[in-house]
């Protein structure tokens, strides 16, 4: 015979499996006390109970937030076509919501937030900026999230003379008006060419555990973008932290021929 934390783990991971609205991902499992007072058992029951979930991967349990019903399928985030220019210059399709309508996903505009500042940035923003590392910059810094779990935090740099003046300095939450922060630029004269991504995997920090609501132990997958025009002028440089479970990264991309394309040596 199963013990009692056990024979409880699997009643509650059957209601996760079976689509039960109570137990939907994003849903707070009840308080371990609630359970001791229905009767399933004691406060260590229930305790190993949730502890063999969350092993599981069907929650997660972080301080302050309690035992939340983790997303099974994670968010896809879309390399290059998330960034198709039909997408936010001739629509209204930002990076964010383009993953969202990928992965088939509700999505609110409200659900990024937005900070603006100006001042001293990361010298990895003035280094992609070819500026003085004590260069001043504006930084857009967003918390995205999907309804009430956060997802990921952008921070985007730009130069003053690149911005000033734009919907990217004004602090209205949101999406910075139809098309984002790539249509303004492009009204701006500037328009994205092209772009590098690098990503890092690491431990979060203390303020990005509280911020993203990471349970113990979950790793966070650290963005760095920069943005160019045609002739090579970096117009955004950006910084995004990505809880790692909540994304699945996907890339699709012609594979380069430098031979053939005349780039290669005789």
């Amino acid at each position: 015979m199963a013990a009692k934390w056990r024979e409880l783990a699997d009643r509650l991971a059957e209601r996760i499996k079976s689509g039960d609205p109570k137990y939907a991902p994003g849903q707070r499992l009840p308080h371990i006390r609630e359970l001791v007072e229905e009767g399933e058992g004691s406060k260590s029951t229930v305790h190993q109970a949730y502890k063999a979930l969350e092993a599981e991967g069907l929650v997660t349990s972080s301080r302050g937030h309690g035992t939340v019903v983790r997303q099974q399928n994670p968010l896809k985030r879309l390399g290059t076509g998330r960034y198709d220019k039909a997408k936010w210059r001739d629509g209204d399709e930002v990076a964010f919501i383009a993953d969202r309508v990928a992965s088939g996903r509700a999505y609110r505009r409200g659900e990024q937030t937005q900070a603006i500042s100006f001042g001293a940035a990361p010298a990895a923003a003035t280094a992609a900026h070819g500026l003085p590392a004590d260069a001043e910059l504006y930084a857009r810094a967003r918390l995205v999230k999907e309804g009430e779990q956060p997802t990921h935090t952008l921070t985007s740099y730009y130069r003053p003379e690149h911005v000033e003046g734009t919907r990217l300095v004004d602090p209205t939450p949101g999406p910075a008006g139809r098309g984002g922060g790539f249509r303004v630029l492009y009204d701006a004269g500037y328009e994205i060419d092209h772009m590098k991504e690098e990503l890092f995997a690491r431990i979060p920090t203390p303020e990005e555990v509280k911020l993203l609501h990471l349970p113990t132990g979950e790793p966070v997958v650290e963005l760095h973008r920069t943005t160019y025009t045609e002739d090579g002028t970096v117009v955004e440089f950006a910084i995004g932290v990505h809880a790692a479970s909540r994304f699945a990264w996907e890339y699709d991309f012609k594979v380069p021929d430098s031979a053939q394309d005349g780039k290669e040596g005789p």
